[in-house]
């Protein structure tokens, strides 16, 4: 805010404050995060995951930081916070690898399928049951809202139809809507893995990892998930969800995600796999043995696996 931003111009300053920030989590404005984890004259003096630690009876998502600025010191930029030692050694010798390159950039956030004219021609009110300014939009509630658009059951007519999933009254549920409805953009053509926007709430580590599903081309979702593309084959989506599955990949999640929010941002440090049958990766083998050879692979000492078995929980 303008008011903590003033306050760091005093020579000392400390406070106490909702972490999220330190993870680039939550609403607070970006500018302010910018300027926090530039800051050389910066310290994270105590960080607890825990926010009941400080402030008894009180749920603050993502815990609870005492940072302090000192003008007349230099203590280097955070940039990226991280309070694990054993997790900020993983994160560096990933990271820094010159194959490094981010699952951030196969994945597509919310806000990807999109209702054509076709429907609002045919369905005069439905925009009047739609968000001003999103009558376009495929929202997390659409296959609830419209279930006159929506239907449980393919109907045995001459027109074509795809499946979309959605959540109904925070159940998971496939249901099928006219394909001229849904515009037609390359990546409903295609395999995908589809992720939960948000789940858990603790974080990445210590939570049970989503529930996620295999798209076939045709499968569309609600903004209820994200999706992971560039995925030729059945085969290459379901060693992307092995690969997610993994201790690993939940451990780099872990870097961003302290809150409910799995959002493609979060999965920033998590660097991308080959998928295919030519990979390095033991695809065909249980995910256990998979994280196995990704701690060889990236050359994870036998402190740091510890450390990722003992608090990362497995996944079916």
């Amino acid at each position: 805010s303008s008011t903590a931003l003033r306050q760091f111009e005093g020579s000392r300053v400390l406070m106490i404050h909702p972490a999220r920030c330190l993870f680039r989590a939550g609403g607070t404005p970006k500018k302010f995060i910018d300027r926090l984890l530039s800051d050389s004259h910066i310290k994270i003096i105590r960080y607890f995951p825990n926010a009941s630690e400080v402030f008894e009876n009180i749920d603050l998502k993502g815990g609870v930081a005492i940072t302090y600025r000192d003008t007349n010191r230099f203590f280097g930029a955070v940039k990226v916070y991280i309070p694990f030692p054993e997790l900020r050694a993983i994160f560096h010798k990933v990271t820094t690898r010159k194959d490094f390159k981010p699952l951030t950039e196969i994945m597509r956030g919310v806000g990807i399928f999109h209702y054509t004219e076709q429907l609002h021609v045919e369905n005069p009110t439905a925009a009047s049951r739609m968000s001003k300014t999103h009558e376009y939009d495929v929202k997390t509630n659409a296959l609830e809202n419209f279930p006159d658009i929506f239907l449980d059951d393919k109907p045995n007519d001459d027109r074509e139809y795809i499946k979309m999933w959605g959540l109904v009254r925070m159940e998971r549920v496939c249901k099928w809507i006219r394909r001229d409805y849904i515009l037609d953009i390359p990546l409903l053509h295609v395999y995908k893995v589809m992720i939960p926007k948000a789940y858990g709430g603790a974080g990445a580590l210590r939570e049970n990892g989503p529930t996620m599903l295999v798209g076939l081309p045709l499968v569309g979702y609600t903004d209820s998930f994200i999706g992971v593309y560039k995925l030729d084959s059945a085969a290459e989506a379901d060693n992307c969800l092995k690969y997610i599955k993994t201790k690993f990949a939940r451990t780099l999640l872990g870097v961003l995600k302290v809150t409910q929010h799995a959002t493609p941002p979060k999965w920033k440090y998590v660097p991308q796999q080959d998928f295919s049958a030519g990979s390095d990766v033991p695809w065909e083998k249980p995910v256990a043995q998979i994280d196995e050879y990704l701690y060889g692979k990236y050359g994870l000492s036998a402190a740091e696996v510890a450390f990722i078995e003992s608090n990362v929980k497995a996944m079916n």
